[in-house]
């Protein structure tokens, strides 16, 4: 029979529920039924329905009050009058936030929030009273559930942190909604209609209709598990809505969250030859289940017809007219498709060096930083921030002084570049000798100088090697020397990075003694975000020749493209893997690698130097986020031995996963191009960090078969990502547990990762914590880390020079490659978002 439910809506008659009440009843007095009381109680029950002819469901739990009596289970009777008394105010709640929103088909979703959000701190009366006080006169149905979820939003606070969860329900139904009433004007039924739809309008890439049959994105639409989207926190919904799926040309978003992972694995695996609709689900789920977050350029690109799918690129400004200004314009090519940029200019004559034998001549490096941020601002990334380079300089450059004031407050604006991000690159002898006595004196000299002098480039060397000619040459009095006391370059570094973040921290020896392909370049810095360590080499000119063609004159230039570094990133969200676990963290690290594989071949490249650099190394960038959410989760102080032994052990176990699925894809379809006599094959990559293990025996084997890719982990921010996942940025710890932060249209809560009592303590914010330990934990990642971390300092007013200093050299010594901003309390920096993975 059909039973008629308090909506006047009927379904069939189902006595398992009847079961699941009673049995429910039973638990709430302290014992569990016994499957034949059960049974008894069911069939007494039935029978009175059937003798009485009810069909509602008020009068059926009505008879199963009176059968519960009647068969003398009075206690059970009373534990389920109290259930019915709870539902009915349940459902009072409900109906009245409903009849306030005016949809019906609310109750459903408010129904699911009151089953999963039991505990009285989220009880939806408290948000039908919040709700009533936003509900003015006149206001449309949209406008309605707009208020319903910002009434969420401000109940969410450090001791009811879920309420961010259930405004998150509430966006996703309203967003539900009208997506459903926009998709039905356009006639779009199905995914399929929806990519096809897409692709006609120019906002799919039509390269999806032409790789997949409809059948086959029939298949892929089966893989989407809507109710995934219950992931999302409010701000990481809110972010992915507004910023990542597609939209129409009138800002109509036409693509729901599991449609847009969906669209980014149907990228991934198109060129997939074998299990290729296997492929696209493994993509799906990695990134549905908000376990693997891909570079914020692959999440909005991937699947649409511009498809710059890479974060990071880093050139090498050479030191001649034409080298800088091509320098230059490879860098708007790159901002103008969204990517952030690295400059190395350690190579450009100082101010004062000789151009053509004429002394005096060069106006240095800080002219061509000046043009370089001008470049920044007028060509901003795809209209949506302004460009982004930093710009790196060798601690031994002559104009050093001025480069290290580009950003201060003090001194001529003619000579300051505030919308660049300086970076110095140190070699292992400045720290020692300033470990040893500041008041040493420190050489600087220019770049030229040396090599017309010596015949060689200073900067082409590192380690003993370079030191060894950095003393020859300051003893040559035939090169002229700028000659400062540690102490005093020591000082403008820190007043420059107390005042503005930076500049950014390049420790070169370290980062060069570990690169896994000394056989084939050199690294001379990093990126926008200091997370990228690969070979670098300069676009040099060959040749111009004149050409006659169907009577037209024409001048071509001919370059060697050099290693101009292009990076691709994503990020294992800590907090949502189980790392102790090798088999699941094998599947998980094997799937992204591929992934990131991938898009080496899928990426739309601005520039054919990164194409040619790209194919050459195909490397990629493994990173992470949510860490501090996997150590308080795990009930790991920051501050404790724990915390270091714990990430040792994980970040090894992810390496080992990586090299391994490298080296396993390399099996399959090639190692990259240099690969021959690079510490993967010889083994001194292992040799370096100490693998010995028996566990990494078998992967050793495996790399000096053949690697994939030339480089593998890369640690960036994931500032935008991290929100999105609803997790910790990066490798940092959290700046506040608990705060509303003001946007336009409203207020985002950000709430620290499963906060709760157990975790509160844990979470203990960034300014509070002693930045040893950051520095040392970073040095234990280091390690087992190919490429660099994106690892910030965090300061308070109350520090001493000495003391930021202090961490400086820490970092040095623990061997860390790079230090990106020193944050302190009362300073606003502009976090990197192109390297948001």
């Amino acid at each position: 029979m059909d039973i008629v439910k308090r909506s006047g809506a009927t379904e069939a008659y189902d006595g398992s529920k009847i079961v699941a009440a009673i049995a429910g009843a039973f638990s709430d007095t302290g014992r569990e039924a016994e499957e034949a009381e059960l049974a008894a109680l069911l069939t007494a029950v039935e029978t009175s329905i059937a003798a009485a002819d009810v069909r509602t469901v008020e009068g059926i739990q009505d008879i199963v009050e009176r059968c519960l009596m009647e068969q003398g289970y009075f206690d059970e009777a009373k534990a389920y009058i109290l259930y019915r008394d709870k539902r009915a105010r349940l459902r009072a709640a409900r109906v009245d936030i409903v009849s306030t929103a005016g949809v019906a088909s609310l109750d459903e979703c408010l129904a699911r929030v009151q089953k999963q959000f039991s505990d009285d701190a989220y009880a939806l009366s408290a948000l039908a009273a919040k709700f009533k006080s936003f509900v003015k006169p006149g206001m449309s149905v949209d406008d309605r559930l707009a208020a319903l979820t910002r009434a969420a939003v401000e109940l969410t606070t450090q001791e009811a942190p879920q309420w961010e969860f259930i405004a998150a329900r509430l966006l996703s139904f309203s967003f539900r909604r009208m997506l459903a009433a926009d998709c039905a004007a356009r006639g779009i039924a199905t995914f399929y209609d929806k990519v096809r739809w897409l692709t006609d309008q120019d906002l799919y890439g039509a390269y999806i209709l032409q790789r997949y049959t409809r059948a086959e994105i029939e298949q892929a639409a089966s893989f989407i598990v809507p109710e995934r989207d219950e992931l999302f926190t409010y701000s990481g919904l809110d972010l992915l809505i507004k910023r990542y799926v597609i939209t129409t040309r009138q800002h109509v978003a036409i693509e729901s969250p599991q449609e847009m992972f969906l669209g980014i694995a149907l990228h991934l695996a198109m060129d997939e030859e074998n299990d290729r609709m296997g492929w696209v689900h493994r993509f799906y789920d990695m990134l549905s289940k908000l376990e693997v977050t891909m570079a914020t350029p692959t999440m909005s690109n991937a699947r649409k017809p511009h498809h710059q799918l890479s974060s990071c690129f880093i050139d090498t400004v050479p030191d001649s007219l034409e080298g800088i200004y091509r320098s230059i314009d490879n860098f708007a090519q790159v901002s103008k498709f969204g990517g952030g940029m690295g400059m190395y200019l350690g190579k450009v004559r100082a101010t004062g060096g000789t151009i053509r034998g004429f002394e005096g001549a060069a106006g240095g490096v800080i002219r061509w930083i000046r043009i370089i941020n001008d470049t920044a601002v007028a060509v901003d990334q795809l209209g949506m921030r302004a460009g982004a380079a930093a710009v790196y300089l060798d601690a031994w450059h002559k104009d050093l002084p001025e480069f290290l004031q580009l950003r201060t407050n003090n001194g001529d604006d003619r000579m300051k570049a505030h919308d660049v991000f300086p970076a110095v690159c140190y070699p292992d002898l400045f720290w020692r000798m300033a470990g040893q006595d500041m008041n040493q004196d420190w050489h600087l000299m220019c770049p030229h100088d040396i090599l017309t002098v010596k015949g060689y480039a200073l900067e082409d060397y590192f380690g003993e090697e370079w030191e060894k000619r950095y003393l020859d040459c300051v003893a040559d009095p035939r090169i002229p020397k700028r000659t400062m006391t540690i102490k005093d370059i020591v000082r403008l570094v820190l007043k420059s990075a107390v005042e503005t973040g930076t500049p950014f921290t390049f420790n070169r020896d370290i980062v060069n003694r570990a690169n896994p392909n000394p056989q084939a370049g050199i690294i001379y810095c990093s990126n926008l975000c200091t997370e990228i360590a690969q070979n670098m080499a300069p676009v040099e000119s060959v040749s111009v020749e004149t050409r006659t063609s169907e009577g037209d004159t024409v001048v071509v230039s001919t370059t060697r493209p050099g290693d101009f570094v292009v990076c691709n990133l994503a990020s294992l969200s800590l907090g949502r893997l189980p790392v102790e676990d090798e088999d699941a963290m094998r599947d998980v690290v094997r799937t992204a690698v591929r992934a990131l594989d991938n898009v080496i071949d899928l990426n739309f490249y601005a520039l054919e130097y990164a194409r040619i650099t790209n194919k050459r190394y195909r490397s990629i960038g493994l990173g992470v986020s949510g860490y501090h959410h996997m150590l308080a989760t795990r009930g790991i102080r920051w501050e404790s031995e724990e915390h270091l032994a714990f990430a040792d052990e994980v970040f090894e176990r992810i390496n080992r996963c990586a090299v391994e699925a490298s080296a396993d894809l390399a099996a399959e379809k090639g190692s990259y191009q240099v690969f021959e006599g690079s510490d993967w094959q010889t083994g001194a990559y292992f040799d370096k960090r100490g693998y010995v293990s028996d566990a990494w025996g078998s992967v050793r084997a495996k790399a000096a078969a053949g690697m994939r890719n030339a480089y593998l982990m890369a640690v960036a921010p994931t500032s935008s990502t991290s929100i999105l996942s609803g997790t910790t940025p990066g490798v940092d710890p959290i700046m506040r547990r608990f705060f509303l932060e003001e946007k336009k249209g409203g207020m985002l809560p950000r709430v620290a990762p499963e906060l709760s009592p157990a975790t509160y303590w844990l979470y203990k914010p960034a300014h509070l914590i002693d930045q040893t330990w950051s520095v040392r934990a970073s040095g234990v990642r280091q390690r087992h880390v190919d490429q660099a971390q994106s690892m910030n300092l965090y300061i308070t007013n109350d520090y001493t020079m000495r003391q930021v200093f202090d961490l400086y050299y820490e970092a040095w010594k623990c061997g860390v490659k790079t230090v990106y901003y020193v944050r302190s309390k009362s300073l606003e920096v502009e976090e990197c978002e192109s390297c948001s993975s």
